[in-house]
C-alpha cells in the first residue's frame, strides 16, 4: 500500500517545498489550494511516531514528507529511523563529511526514497542532477530585498542608485552548469517580523531565475497561521497565489537566458557569490547569460556580441580559441587583467563579496557599463529602479519572456520595455490573474510594450 501511494506522488522536479513546523494532520488543510506538495519536517527520534502518522496522512493527500537531518548526530541511524517511519526521503541540511549522502542512501535501502543535500554554496554538486540526487540546493542564501538604513534611506550599491540584495545572480550561475532543480533554503532573518510582501518578493526572487525557495515563515507568522488568524490566513493565501502563478507555467523554467552579453566566469572567480558582476549587471536591467569556462563553446556564445572573460588565467587552448573566433566574427571580448582576483577570500562560508573583491569587480563592471552605454542588448526597461528582471527565450527563439520583481513594497506604474526584434504579440501575466494582451508598437530599437502597473511580480511574453 505504501509503495502504491509513493508512486502516485509528484516527481522530485515538481516538488514545491515548505518547512513545516507541525505534525498535526489538521495542519495539512493549510496546504490545500496551494501548490505546496513537499513538506520538510525536522526529524527527532522522540517524535518519530507522530512524524510517521503525519507523513502517512500527507501521502494520502499527495504530499511528500522529507525528514531534515543536520550534522552532529548518528546520521545513518537517523536515516534508518526515517525509513522505518516511511517518509519519502531525507534532506541533509548542512556540511556533512564526504560520503554521508551515499551512506544515508544505503541506510534507507529504498529505491523510492530521495536524498537531497542542502550544502554550503561551495559544496554544491553543479551540473546535471544525477540519479538519486534529483535536486541540488543550499542553505546559504541572502534574504532578498531593498535594505533600509537607519536614516530611512535605501541602501545604495556599488553601481549607484538603489541596491537590491538578491540570489538571482548566484542561481543563474548554478543553472548555467546544467539542467537542475535548485532549492534555496534561506530562513527569515532571526528576530525579525517579515511583512507579507517580503515573503512574496523572496519566492519571486528565486522563481524568476528558475529556482524554488523552500517556504519558511518566521516564528510569529507561524504561530498566527497555526491559530488561524484571519489576516495571517489572508497573507498565506497570497503566498499560495504567487506560488501557483509560477508553478502553473512550468515551461518558463525551460527558457534559456537571452541577450547579447555573456559573462565567462567560474566558481574560483566568484560565480557562486552574491553581489558580484552578474548582480551589478542585473540591477542595471541589462540581459546577461553566464557561461562557465568548461561549457564555453560557439553554441553557448551564439547570438552574443559582447563577452566578459573573468577567467583568462584558467582557460585552456580550446577555450581561448573559441574567444578568438568570437572576436574575429566582429564581436567584442573584455578580459579581466591577470592577477585581478584574490582567490584566498573566495569560497568556504563566504556568500557575498568582500570589500577587496567588490572593488576589483566594480572596476570591470565600469568597463562593461562603458561598452554597453545605452545600447540595447536584448531589452531595455524604464521606470524599474526598485525592480529586478530576467530575460529568457524559448529554445526556438520564437518566444521571449521577461520577468519583473518589484521590491519596493508598493505598486509601480508605467513600466516600459524596449526589445530587440520585430514582435507581433505581447501578453502580460500576473499572480492576480489579470492575464491580457498588450499593445505592441515599433520603435528604433525594435518593439516597445508598456505595462501600466506591477504589484510584486509580472511576466511579459512576446511572440
Amino acid at each position: 500500500m505504501f509503495l502504491a501511494l509513493v508512486l502516485s506522488l509528484a516527481a522530485p522536479a515538481d516538488w514545491v517545498p515548505a518547512r513545516w513546523k507541525w505534525t498535526e494532520p489538521a495542519t495539512l488543510e493549510l496546504a490545500a489550494g496551494t501548490p505546496i506538495n513537499c513538506l520538510l519536517l525536522d526529524w527527532t527520534s522522540e517524535e518519530s511516531g507522530k512524524i510517521a502518522a503525519f507523513a502517512a496522512k500527507a501521502n494520502e493527500k499527495g504530499i511528500v514528507s522529507l525528514a531534515v537531518l543536520r550534522p552532529g548526530g548518528d546520521t545513518a541511524k537517523e536515516a534508518r529511523g526515517v525509513s522505518l517511519a516511511k517518509l519519502n526521503g531525507v534532506v541533509l541540511e548542512g556540511d556533512f563529511p564526504d560520503g554521508t549522502a551515499g551512506r544515508v542512501r544505503d541506510a534507507i535501502a529504498d529505491s523510492k526514497s530521495v536524498v537531497i543535500e542542502l550544502t554550503s554554496r561551495g559544496r554544491m554538486k553543479l551540473g546535471v542532477a544525477k540519479e538519486g540526487a534529483p535536486i541540488i540546493g543550499t542553505y546559504q542564501a541572502v534574504w532578498p530585498g531593498i535594505q533600509i538604513q537607519e536614516d530611512g534611506h535605501t541602501k545604495a550599491g556599488p553601481t549607484g542608485g538603489t541596491w537590491i540584495d538578491t540570489n538571482s545572480g548566484f542561481v543563474r550561475s548554478v543553472r548555467s552548469y546544467g539542467d537542475a532543480t535548485v532549492w534555496l533554503g534561506n530562513l527569515p532573518p532571526p528576530g525579525t517580523a517579515v511583512t507579507s510582501e517580503r515573503y512574496l518578493q523572496v519566492l519571486a526572487d528565486a522563481a524568476i531565475v528558475g529556482a524554488r525557495w523552500i517556504l519558511a515563515m518566521d516564528d510569529g507568522f507561524s504561530a498566527r497561521l497555526h491559530a488561524r488568524d484571519p489576516k495571517t490566513l489572508e497573507a498565506w493565501m497570497a503566498i499560495g497565489q504567487h506560488l501557483k502563478y509560477f508553478e502553473q507555467h512550468p515551461e518558463w523554467r525551460s527558457f534559456k537566458p537571452h541577450g547579447k552579453l555573456a559573462i565567462v566566469q567560474d566558481t574560483a572567480s566568484g560565480a557562486l557569490l552574491s553581489g558580484g558582476i552578474l548582480d551589478m549587471i542585473a540591477v542595471k536591467h541589462t540581459p546577461v547569460r553566464p557561461v562557465p569556462p568548461q561549457r564555453l563553446s560557439r553554441e553557448t556564445l551564439k547570438g552574443a556580441n559582447l563577452a566578459v572573460n573573468l577567467d583568462s588565467d584558467a582557460l585552456d587552448a580550446r577555450q581561448k580559441e573559441i574567444l578568438r573566433d568570437f572576436t574575429k566574427a566582429g564581436n567584442t571580448v573584455l578580459t579581466a587583467p591577470k592577477g585581478w582576483k584574490d582567490k584566498s577570500s573566495i569560497g568556504g562560508d563566504t556568500v557575498t563579496l568582500e570589500k577587496a573583491e567588490l572593488e576589483r569587480i566594480y572596476e570591470i563592471f565600469k568597463e562593461v557599463s562603458g561598452l554597453i552605454g545605452r545600447n540595447n542588448l536584448g531589452a531595455r526597461l524604464f521606470n524599474v529602479s526598485t525592480m529586478l528582471s530576467n530575460l529568457t527565450a524559448s529554445d526556438d527563439g520564437k518566444q521571449v519572456l521577461v520577468h519583473l520583481v518589484n521590491y519596493s513594497g508598493f505598486p509601480v506604474e508605467n513600466v516600459s520595455a524596449h526589445f530587440l526584434g520585430d514582435f507581433k504579440r505581447a501578453r502580460l501575466f500576473t499572480p492576480e490573474g489579470k492575464e491580457r494582451d498588450l499593445e505592441v508598437y515599433k520603435n528604433e530599437e525594435g518593439t516597445g510594450v508598456d505595462i501600466d502597473l506591477v504589484s510584486v511580480c509580472a511576466s511579459l511574453r512576446l511572440e
